[in-house]
């Protein structure tokens, strides 16, 4: 069983839609920038993945994470053909933080605060009529964890057609943490590369429309084969390559593939030391040589946490459509781990695409890894 993504829809630093994210990366246009709403005086890290969103220049603003999940939606929904109401399909929001950033700006610089504003479904029923919402928080991998459950729901005939999303905006505590971690921050975001120095966070949202059937005559941007999750509970914050491993044998057992049929692998690839080692490692030992072409896209959009593992699935999404793979921006030096593996680096690569696996992992081995193939 397969089921049809009707629509898509995506804001992050490097676009404001999924065909301008899909561009810029294949031009290797990076949405890295110097901070804008924080103080750098506070701060060793100077630099961010933000979206260029706000209306005066260093003064941040609250509700900026529900303003991207309302617009990933609104864009997905459309795409979709969707009705301007959506009160009779479940929306399924993944999310790192939703909106801290708001209790934040309340808490320590007085900006009012609307309680009802914190919780992505007050947005939702007001700007969709959407009554059957829920939001998940389950860091970088939460949003191809909601996939999941919306799979579930399909599967158990629960719901027709469901609306999946995830989002997040960088925190100013989050991002505090991340510079206290990183003693020498990472001028760039260079994932599977030996000299990589660790990740730098980014903001985003993005949001598909999954459905038991397609209208007739109404084309789709593609079909969900699987979507697996585990969760290893290895360590708060490392992975474990058993507990990826399993994720991915799980999701393509799901899809009745073997790897041999996987033309395509987005990476979770975060640019840090130990995640993208393992990884490099367990694809290493899932595929035999020279397996099929992989990238990552967080070297330009940095890590988007809860929107990323959907961001991801979009970008299979079109190159699938457009049979064009966006490089690994910054790869020079491939690690050791990674030295037989297909990393697309230097432009785009041109091939023939069928079938795209998405890897996702999260903080506490929260592992999720989707299939997805073309429309045909």
């Amino acid at each position: 069983m397969t089921y049809p993504i009707l629509g898509t829809g995506a804001v992050a630093s490097i676009g404001a839609d999924a065909d301008a994210i899909f561009d810029s990366l294949c031009a290797g246009r990076s949405g890295l920038a110097p901070l804008r709403a924080f103080d750098p005086s506070r701060f060793n890290a100077q630099q961010l993945f933000e979206i260029d969103d706000r209306q005066t220049e260093g003064i941040d603003e609250p509700g900026r994470a529900t303003r991207f999940l309302v617009e990933a939606i609104r864009q997905a929904a459309e795409d979709a053909g969707l009705p301007e109401d959506l009160a009779g399909i479940p929306v399924l929001v993944g999310t790192g933080l939703r909106e801290l950033r708001t209790l934040e700006l309340w808490w320590r610089d007085g900006v009012p605060l609307d309680a009802d504003g914190l919780h992505f479904e007050d947005a939702l029923r007001r700007h969709f009529g959407a009554v059957d919402t829920h939001t998940f928080a389950g860091a970088c991998s939460a949003s191809l964890y909601a996939l999941a459950l919306a799979w579930d729901l399909l599967e158990l005939g629960e719901a027709e057609t469901v609306v999946v999303a995830g989002c997040d905006v960088v925190t100013e505590s989050m991002f505090g943490q991340a510079d206290r971690v990183q003693f020498d921050p990472p001028p760039s975001v260079r994932p599977f590369d030996e000299n990589r120095q660790g990740t730098i966070l980014g903001e985003g949202a993005a949001a598909i429309v999954l459905s038991r059937s397609a209208p007739a005559g109404r084309p789709v941007r593609g079909r969900l084969h699987s979507v697996a999750v585990n969760c290893d509970a290895h360590h708060q914050t490392a992975p474990d390559a058993a507990g990826v491993e399993d994720a991915v044998r799980q999701a393509q057992a799901q899809a009745e593939v073997t790897p041999a049929d996987i033309d395509l692998v987005v990476l979770h690839g975060t640019g840090t030391p130990l995640n993208d080692r393992t990884e490099a490692a367990v694809t290493a030992r899932v595929f035999d040589s020279p397996g099929p072409a992989l990238t990552g896209i967080k070297s330009l959009t940095g890590h988007t946490s809860g929107s990323a593992g959907l961001l991801s699935l979009i970008v299979a999404l079109r190159s699938l459509e457009r049979g064009l793979v966006p490089p690994i921006a910054g790869l020079a030096d491939p690690l050791p781990e990674a030295a037989e593996l297909r990393l697309v680096a230097g432009g785009p690569l041109a091939a023939p695409l069928r079938l795209a696996q998405v890897n996702s992992f999260g903080f506490g081995g929260v592992n999720a890894v989707a299939i997805v193939g073309g429309a045909a």
